[in-house]
């Protein structure tokens, strides 16, 4: 599998480097990272790039900041090398460490997960993963059940398993990630996590505690009904993958229309995370 790498310069950066995320995942690029000079590197399935997507990615949106790219491809045996060049280790609530293999272990945390995304997605650094960790830290894991859906790199379920759940299944549409996910449970020496490859329609009659799902407000909407049939009367939903203003009341009123109930929600700069309860 080969994948594209966009090289975005953006200036100012700080200003332009979220939003200018946001619209790629729109439009299917999956992975993103930031250089310590602010550059943005974005990924996808070269099956998936469209230059002309990418050429007018803000035609007709304000903003206040310029846009120009490069384009490389990125040969499967190339990943880590790239991705080691940039990636950094991330703390989340002074409790949960994700780092990578390379990285040495911290001290005085509870959770010490190791990562290594190669092309999945989930190691932390945006916004709606490390706000849906910041979630799952809070919630009792003991002796649940859980669902990970759009697993990425199982860094979710990672944590759900060595928070003492009973068990765990992550699931992904992705092949590439499928297989990161399997390599970063036995990475993590965690028994308890299934992993599948597929989607909402492969998770057969299982009823969970607890559901995860940072994927993309279209998707959250397409597949809410089955996130409920397969919810326990106590469970709970974690809702990652949209934008705070633009997302959270189409998210809110679906999620009404199929019995949950709204708890409470957390947001990092436009991006947002929502927990429901049956």
């Amino acid at each position: 599998m080969q994948y594209i790498e966009v090289k975005c310069h953006i200036q100012p950066a700080d200003l332009g480097n979220e939003i200018v995320t946001a619209f790629l995942a729109e439009i299917g690029y999956e992975s993103f990272m930031e250089t310590e000079d602010g550059t943005l590197l974005a990924y996808i399935q070269q099956a998936f790039f469209n230059e002309k997507k990418l050429k007018h990615l803000l035609d007709g949106k304000n903003v206040d900041f310029t846009f120009s790219y490069e384009i490389n491809t990125i040969q499967e045996e190339n990943w880590n090398a790239v991705w080691e060049s940039n990636y950094k280790p991330v703390l989340i609530e002074n409790t949960c460490f994700i780092r990578a293999p390379f990285h040495e272990k911290r001290k005085n945390v509870q959770y010490d997960i190791v990562i290594e995304p190669k092309m999945s997605f989930g190691t932390a650094h945006h916004e709606t993963t490390a706000l849906m960790i910041s979630y799952l830290l809070e919630e009792d894991c003991n002796n649940k059940t859980v669902l990970d859906m759009g697993s990425g790199t199982g860094v979710l379920a990672i944590l759900a398993s060595i928070k003492n759940a009973k068990k765990v299944y992550a699931i992904d549409n992705d092949e590439w990630a499928y297989d990161n996910c399997i390599e970063n449970f036995e990475r993590n020496k965690v028994k308890n996590i299934q992993a599948i490859l597929g989607n909402a329609n492969h998770i057969h009659s299982i009823q969970f505690d607890i559901i995860t799902a940072n994927i993309n407000r279209n998707v959250l909407v397409q597949d809410m009904n089955t996130y409920v049939q397969h919810l326990k009367p106590t469970g709970i939903v974690l809702l990652s993958g949209f934008y705070a203003n633009e997302d959270m009341d189409i998210i809110k009123a679906n999620a009404a229309t199929h019995g949950l109930h709204y708890h409470s929600y957390k947001q990092k700069n436009q991006w947002a995370a929502v927990k429901f309860y049956k």
